[in-house]
Formats: structure tokens, C-alpha cells, sequence
């Protein structure tokens, strides 16, 4: 492990809602060290429990690579969060991370900054990732930088699997109830919680004897519903498809890219599992805007995009990019705790 233990190290952090990696490499680009566990937005656990989180992931990854117990962990620390979406919330975690003494310099940022970079070769166009929630940014290669606030309905934003599910549930109620038209999505959610009535899943959600991020479960539910014709998942599907749409497109606009060849990089659990449902016709009418556009569906996981923001940090070339991206398989994500040998 010599190698690795006297080059300049990148940490990376992908911090989403579901779930957190943790990347450790060095200035070649050759993975040290990565670790998954559970998600800590923030805006959902609160700082203090984010800062547990990540503290507790990042000396795992210290431990798997073989650094000393004080060691400095990192050159520089690329962390690319979800519910990093103001710049207030921007520098209120960098300066959490900067106290923890991981690293000589910090980068905090919204995670879908780290989808940019994932899926191109510089971190210029646009990204739309559709997870948990929903958001999009983009950058020109001028440095110019659209983006939105992405704080939920309150700041316009519709999509994402939470929002998906719910609007799956709430058709299915009142199909049931009768204040609505019959769709397959009542008794496609019905086996889905194994009951009888959808007032048993409304009770239990508010009760809290299920926990409202369940909902996020009839996501697929709605597209399974969807691609057996079911009108009206259907019509939620094609709210979806134009919402991805319309993201992708007021950026190219806003940053003059309409008419210039620019990634449009797509990536998030909804998306990626849509396979053609929803790729396919955001492709087509994102070309109706912006001919010269290429979607592209991100084949690497956000912390790679966050590892490779680091390596560009550090002033690392093409070589360790490509070694990074060969080395990371994105079909086989990583378990809880993998540690890999420096130099692989």
C-alpha cells in the first residue's frame, strides 16, 4: 500500500437520501478504499446527524486503506450532497466538514453536480436526476451555471419517487371511494401492502405505523401500472416525462446552449429503471428543442462523479480519470464495506 499511502488522496462523498458512498482514492486515480451506508441529507436528519454519519463512513474508509488512526485522511474533499440545494446550505456543511480535519481543502455541493461529471467528460451540460426527489443543474463551459432550488413544491418542483408514489396512492383512493375512475393502480397497490382497502394504508401512514417514505415503493408499482395501458398511470408517466423535459430544456436555454452540441446527462433511481419508458421520449423532445443534444443515461454512480470533481480539483489529467472509470464497475455497486487494495 505504499503507493497509495504517500500520493495526494481525493475523499469523495455522495451523500443522497436513500443512502451515502463513500470513495477514497489518490491522485491516479486508484481506489483505496469505498464504503456505502445509510442516507443523511441534512434536511432530513438534521446536521449534527449528518456530520455522525459521514464521520462514521469516512474512518471506515480510512481504516479499509490502511491509514493511521490520526492520520490526515485527504488532500482534498469532494463532498456532493442531497439538501445542498442554497448556497447557504452549501457553506453551512462545508464548514461542518472543514472542522472534522479530513482534508487540506473542501468542495460542498449538490450531489447532481457529481451526476454532471459522472456522465461527461469535463462536467459541462446538463443534468436531471429523478431519485428520491428531483432536480436539475447546468453548467456551460464558460463556467456559467443554471441551476434550481429544488426545496420541493414550495419551489416548483413536481417528480421524483416520494411524489410518484404518493400520486400512485392517491388514485388508487379514490378509484376505491368512488370520487375517481377505476385504475389497474388500485389493486396494483392493494398487493403491494398487502391489504384489503386502501384505508388501511392511509391509516397506517397516519399513524406513523408506516413511515411516509414507504411511498416511495409504488414508484415502480406506477410504471408497471403504466406499461399495461392503464390510462390514467399512464398520464402520471407523461407528467413525469414532461417535467424531465422541460428541466433539461429551460437550462440548455437559460445558459445558450439550444443550439450548441451539449450532454444531457439523466440519471437517478426513477430514471434509470425506466429503461426506454421515459428516456426515450425525454430524448426525443429534448432534440425538438435542441437538436445538437445528446442524452445520455449516467452508467457510473454519483460518488464517481464526485471522485473525478476531486481528481479535477487536484489537478489530476486524463490518465487517472480513465483508471478511476475502469476500475469502478457500476453493475456491481458496492456492498456496506469493501475495502480494495491501493494499486488496484
Amino acid at each position: 500500500m505504499g503507493e497509495g499511502m504517500t500520493a495526494d488522496r481525493v475523499l469523495a462523498i455522495d451523500g443522497g437520501n436513500s443512502k451515502t458512498d463513500v470513495l477514497l482514492i489518490n491522485a491516479e486515480g486508484r481506489v483505496l478504499s469505498q464504503v456505502r451506508g445509510p442516507g443523511a441529507s441534512a434536511q432530513n436528519v438534521g446536521l449534527p446527524r449528518s456530520m455522525e454519519v459521514f464521520g462514521g463512513l469516512v474512518r471506515q474508509a480510512a481504516e479499509l486503506a490502511g491509514l493511521p488512526a490520526g492520520a490526515r485522511i485527504a488532500t482534498h474533499t469532494a463532498a456532493y450532497l442531497a439538501g445542498a440545494d442554497l448556497p447557504k446550505e452549501e457553506d453551512e456543511l462545508r464548514q461542518a466538514i472543514d472542522s472534522l480535519g479530513w482534508s487540506t481543502t473542501t468542495v460542498v455541493a449538490n450531489d447532481t453536480f457529481a451526476l454532471l461529471r459522472a456522465g461527461t467528460p469535463d462536467g459541462v451540460g446538463v443534468a436531471v436526476v429523478c431519485g428520491a426527489g428531483i432536480n436539475c443543474v447546468g453548467v456551460a463551459k464558460d463556467g456559467r451555471v443554471h441551476r434550481f432550488p429544488a426545496l420541493g413544491r414550495i419551489s416548483g418542483d413536481w417528480g421524483g419517487g416520494g411524489h410518484l408514489g404518493s400520486e400512485a396512492l392517491w388514485l388508487a383512493v379514490r378509484a376505491e371511494d368512488g370520487r375517481g375512475p377505476w385504475t389497474a393502480l388500485l389493486p396494483a397497490v392493494l398487493r403491494h401492502f398487502g391489504v384489503d382497502s386502501t384505508a388501511e394504508v392511509v391509516e397506517r401512514l397516519h399513524f406513523g405505523e408506516l413511515p411516509m417514505e414507504c411511498l416511495h415503493e409504488l414508484s415502480p408499482v406506477l410504471f408497471e401500472v403504466a406499461a399495461t395501458g392503464d390510462a390514467l398511470a399512464g398520464q402520471v408517466v407523461e407528467r413525469l416525462v414532461e417535467e424531465v423535459t422541460v428541466l433539461a430544456t429551460v437550462s440548455l436555454r437559460r445558459l445558450d446552449l439550444l443550439a450548441e452540441p451539449v450532454d444531457v446527462v439523466l440519471g437517478g433511481g426513477v430514471l434509470t429503471s425506466t429503461g426506454e419508458t421515459v428516456v426515450a421520449q425525454v430524448a426525443s423532445r429534448c432534440r425538438e428543442v435542441a437538436p445538437l443534444a445528446r442524452i445520455r443515461v449516467v452508467d457510473l454512480p454519483p460518488v464517481v462523479g464526485a471522485a473525478l470533481l476531486g481528481l479535477d480539483s487536484v489537478g489530476a489529467g486524463p490518465a487517472a480519470e480513465l483508471r478511476l472509470r475502469s476500475a469502478y464497475d457500476a453493475r456491481q455497486p458496492p456492498a456496506d464495506s469493501i475495502g480494495l487494495a491501493a494499486g488496484g
